[in-house]
């Protein structure tokens, strides 16, 4: 299914989120920013995509660092109007790291502000395409994914891969996530779905089979907590990873204590003494050819 033609996707690896350009007759228009140590990428890209027209607005699906952490270069570079979630707005006006996420993954963010704020049941136009904006709460409780009915194209953030979604943060602290992610997929099952524009990984047309994967794994996550606990744990471990290419291993486990979502999931469901719990991250990571070992440093792989 091709895409309009006022629209771009600029899939990026990670750690950055995917990027979703919009140029319509009269506005321009992205959704998703990344993350802050691609921001001059994500400029790049954005300028390149754009063709000198200046962009317009910004819009993000959630606050999560690697689909934000371009706002702030954005702003000072466009001067755009900024649409959030309407639920994190205080947080975002109080500059909260620990309330944002930041501070409890040890996750970079600068600072940014907004113009306006959007919520379920909302509507917004992208690309001289009419969207609505639906509750995606799950992976982010305040998770927004948009729908163009007139061109059965689904915005799914992290709410729906192809081969499953985003970690389940909430149940890492003891909230409900579990029951707010299929209800998200069933939501998603109800619509006329011609193509899917995930948060992370290329668009994709088959979206049943897609639900029919993320159904299966909400299913074996919420058989037992402990599974989401141990993959939130390597999924935090990899991005740290990402980030800095090259980590002691002698600090991996002062790096799962010291920051919270780490320390959390573990006194909560893992309960490993940190030395035994990083040894074990290590060898799950290095087992997945997803990092290597060189002399005493953990080193970025895939």
């Amino acid at each position: 299914m091709n895409l309009p033609t006022t629209m771009r996707v600029l899939e990026r690896g990670w750690l950055s989120s995917n990027n979703i350009v919009f140029i319509g007759r009269d506005r321009t228009a992205l959704v998703d920013s990344g993350y802050l140590t691609h921001a001059p990428q994500t400029l790049a890209l954005v300028a390149h995509a754009l063709q000198g027209r200046p962009l317009d607005r910004l819009v993000n699906t959630h606050l999560h660092s690697d689909h934000c952490g371009g706002n702030a270069a954005l702003q000072q570079a466009y001067r755009c109007r900024t649409t959030i979630p309407a639920a994190e707005a205080g947080k975002v006006r109080a500059w909260d790291e620990a309330a944002l996420t930041y501070a409890a993954t040890g996750q970079q963010c600068a600072r940014f502000t907004f113009d306006d704020t959007i919520a379920p049941g909302d509507a917004i136009e992208l690309g001289d395409l009419d969207w609505q904006v639906l509750g995606a709460p799950g992976h982010d409780p305040h998770s927004l994914i948009l729908y163009c009915p007139a061109e059965r194209i689904l915005i799914s953030a992290d709410a729906l891969w192809e081969n499953g979604f985003g970690v389940i943060f909430p149940e890492l602290d003891g909230e409900s996530g579990f029951a707010e992610t299929r209800a998200t997929l069933e939501l998603i099952a109800t619509l006329d779905i011609g193509l899917v524009i995930p948060g992370h990984g290329a668009p994709f047309t088959d979206a049943g089979k897609a639900l029919n994967t993320a159904f299966s794994r909400i299913d074996y996550l919420a058989a037992d907590p402990v599974r989401n606990a141990q993959n939130a744990v390597k999924v935090l471990l990899k991005f740290l990873l990402l980030e800095r290419q090259r980590i002691a291993l002698a600090d991996v486990p002062r790096l799962l204590s010291e920051i919270r979502l780490f320390a959390t999931a573990n006194r909560r469901y893992l309960h490993q003494p940190e030395p035994q719990l990083a040894q074990w991250t290590i060898g799950q990571l290095v087992r997945a050819g997803a990092a290597a070992i060189d002399g005493g440093m953990l080193v970025n792989r895939g």
